[in-house]
């Protein structure tokens, strides 16, 4: 790896931010909108956009999966080793999860009735949660009996450690980088250093530049490397879950890519200059409104 690609090297070229702009780190990787308008859209013109169907559903199921792995933190922390108890209570979270949620899930069921849904996924928001759910659940309950089973004295700080081996929804400050003090990675695995962001929908180039983000955020706080990133995708086909990881090195040229993206949508914000519509414009784009 180029040693000025280091997060540490923040305050040097390429890294060091050229404007005195702040950008969240999704505008940056998310290159839905590949002429950047929808970030001339909401960051000069000051439009919000509306989110679609598959941004409403994948929140919920990012919120799902974090719910349960704290749960199981805790449940860790609160019962020790019990495994029946901690299998037990955990159990019940699904339900406790949708009562939560209950006008997101109603909201969405609304929009899958409607005539503006895509009717290319047959099933219901809660067939959707239920298979997530139970995917995780047999996850978890099986590496805690299998943890058990080879640890007889385990404490219970070392079996949440293991069971759950990796820090969720992690608060960083990109403010080094010209990015958001408020990012928020999906998890960050601490025994090897890795990335890790889930996706629900199809696999894009583009994606690894959350990762590579995160780890040059990561570097620039915490002076050590970050080589290894990890996008997994989740997606409903036939009507099951079906789960891909993309493992990946966060090399050279990845930095080098979000370093240009950066600048790029940077610089639209500061000289408030509209790029114009994609050349391909998506009508699932939140903003897809505002360039009829």
């Amino acid at each position: 790896m180029a040693e000025e690609l280091r997060g540490w090297n923040w305050h040097q070229p390429p890294l060091e931010p050229v404007y005195e702009i702040r950008l969240p780190l999704y505008q940056i990787a998310g290159k839905y909108c590949s002429s950047g308008r929808d970030v001339y859209l909401n960051r000069v013109e000051k439009k919000s956009g509306t989110p679609n169907l598959a941004m409403m559903r994948g929140a919920l199921f990012h919120s799902l999966i974090s719910f349960l792995l704290v749960r199981t933190k805790k449940l860790i922390y609160f019962h020790g080793t019990n495994y029946e108890t901690i299998s037990r209570e955990l159990s019940g979270s699904l339900s406790e999860f949708m009562e939560k949620h209950a006008e997101a899930i109603r909201k969405i069921e609304e929009i899958s009735n409607s005539g503006n849904a895509d009717k290319g996924e047959p099933l219901t928001i809660i067939d959707c949660l239920e298979q997530v759910f139970n995917y995780e659940f047999y996850s978890i309950t099986s590496r805690l009996q299998d943890v058990l089973t080879r640890q007889p004295y385990i404490g219970e700080d070392s079996l949440a450690s293991q069971v759950v081996p990796f820090v969720l929804e992690q608060q960083l400050d990109g403010s080094f980088l010209g990015l958001s003090p408020y990012l928020r990675s999906d998890a960050y695995v601490f025994s090897e250093p890795m990335i890790v962001d889930l996706k629900f929908g199809p696999r894009e180039p583009f994606h690894r530049l959350t990762t590579t983000g995160y780890a040059l955020v990561m570097e620039a706080l915490y002076d050590f490397p970050i080589n290894i990133g990890c996008v997994v995708y989740c997606e409903f086909k036939n009507r099951r879950l079906h789960i891909q990881k993309d493992f990946h090195i966060i090399n050279d040229e990845l930095r080098q890519w979000f370093i240009e993206e950066r600048d790029e949508k940077m610089r639209i914000v500061y000289d408030e200059s509209d790029p114009g519509r994609a050349a391909q414009c998506d009508e699932k784009c939140p903003y897809f409104q505002f360039c009829i």
